[in-house]
């Protein structure tokens, strides 16, 4: 593909030419949906690159279309826009595979930044796929991370992760014993840092842990550093009974 495409579900006119000239400002073409249902069908075409979604529309809200498109789409990067105080609906989005969310009002500055850093991520998976000189697979405990293949297995069956959590356990798993602060994780993960978002990192290690361990609540492999952050725990921590 030459030129990226940018799909933006969003019934809201102004918002939504606001998001098209920004984003092909960026050099990037955009197409937009201003329902629910149209935008299922047009995002389960695989032609976009990144897919911004707002949670309001008609005929098929934001996260019932996100919930339907990561049934047989794990991939594809979804930005999400909420209202202000719609908390529920953004960690509801996140659990269901969101990459990332901004709420409005919001900022060009930030609309453009988090578009860049979900695009690039998604190239580098892109080609670390089609690289078949890629990293060997990597194993503690009973969990096995395949780079190449972008798959994770938890005693040997494999997990079903978002490009988000895959790219989180890699991280973690290559680099065990060592502490990531949430900042870290954001500037190393999502490719941006903004003060305040901290909350997005929390909510995709809860859902990484409620993938990868035993019981949540006492984590194995995913351990919290209180003060500090997060780290993966090293071999001789873990059981392997």
């Amino acid at each position: 593909m030459e030129q990226d495409f940018v799909l933006i579900v969003e019934d809201d006119r102004e918002i939504a030419k606001i998001l098209s000239v920004n984003i092909e400002d960026l050099g990037l073409k955009t197409r937009i949906s201003d329902n629910g249902q149209e935008g299922l069908e047009l995002a389960r075409s695989g032609q976009f690159a990144l897919i911004i979604l707002d949670i309001m529309l008609p005929r098929l809200d934001g996260v019932s279309l996100l919930r339907e498109l990561r049934r047989t789409d794990a991939r594809t990067p979804v930005l999400m826009v909420t209202a202000r105080d719609s908390e529920l609906d953004r960690v509801l989005g996140l659990e269901l595979g969101a990459d990332d969310y901004m709420s409005k009002p919001f900022s060009v500055r930030e609309m453009t930044a988090r578009v860049k850093a979900l695009l690039r991520r998604s190239r580098l998976t892109d080609a670390d796929a089609d690289d078949g000189s890629g990293e060997s697979p990597v194993s503690i405990g009973k969990l096995t991370l395949d780079p190449v293949k972008r798959k994770a297995y938890l005693e040997k069956k494999e997990i079903e992760l978002t490009v988000k959590e895959f790219d989180l356990l890699s991280l973690f798993i290559r680099n065990p014993g060592r502490a990531y602060s949430r900042s870290d994780l954001l500037s190393l993960i999502w490719g941006y840092q903004f003060e305040g978002y901290e909350h997005t990192v929390n909510t995709h290690i809860n859902r990484l842990r409620a993938k990868i361990e035993s019981d949540p609540g006492k984590p194995e492999y995913l351990k919290t550093v209180w003060g500090v952050g997060y780290r993966f725990a090293e071999e001789n921590e873990i059981s392997h009974v």
